[in-house]
């Protein structure tokens, strides 16, 4: 049974270690899992109400549109100030305020890439918490927190080189394929 799961990094930035570990993944997933990037979110007004009155942006509804279809995804976001990045809780917040919401009951992964030693921990607490309001199904161990990202990857190519983070990583996308097929099929 394959799972088509999309990947959203939590980073806007080209040369973004997270955006760098999610490239990584589909080396690092069992044959069942097949990823795809999420539409871009950038492009997102800063969500507000009055906007929402006139309607939802388009990158909004293609964003959500993508999570719908989804059997799962895959998160991979820094830690900025010890939190979510506010791109991506912008995202969140616009795509929380549709109908039908789209993290509803969807199998949900986390991973983080920072430079200092925790590895985006307090981010990742910070996005559970987001996402257990979002009705999400958030997968809980193994966790992946890739830190001092800056040893991880090579610093041309931003290629993932540490072997021991790659194990972590595959043991990790194997115990959510079989977590995510769980709830595979169910009506949202």
């Amino acid at each position: 049974m394959v799972l088509n799961v999309v990947t959203i990094s939590g980073s806007l930035r080209k040369a973004s270690y997270n955006t760098a570990l999610m490239r990584a993944l589909p080396k690092l997933a069992p044959s069942n899992l097949h990823l795809s990037e999420a539409p871009p979110y950038d492009g997102m007004p800063l969500y507000n109400a009055d906007v929402q009155a006139a309607g939802f942006p388009g990158e909004v509804t293609t964003f959500a549109d993508a999570i719908r279809k989804a059997d799962g995804i895959i998160i991979v976001s820094p830690e900025y100030n010890w939190t979510i990045p506010g791109g991506l809780k912008n995202a969140l917040d616009w795509v929380s305020r549709l109908e039908n919401q789209p993290f509803r009951e969807k199998p949900v992964v986390i991973q983080s890439a920072t430079g200092g030693p925790l590895g985006g921990a307090r981010m990742q607490y910070h996005l559970r918490m987001a996402l257990t309001y979002l009705n999400a199904f958030v997968f809980g161990t193994p966790e992946v927190f890739v830190g001092l990202a800056q040893t991880k990857f090579d610093p041309h190519t931003l290629e993932l080189k540490d072997e021991p983070t790659k194990r972590v990583i595959a043991d990790q996308l194997a115990a959510f394929a079989k977590f995510a097929a769980r709830f595979q099929g169910m009506s949202r």
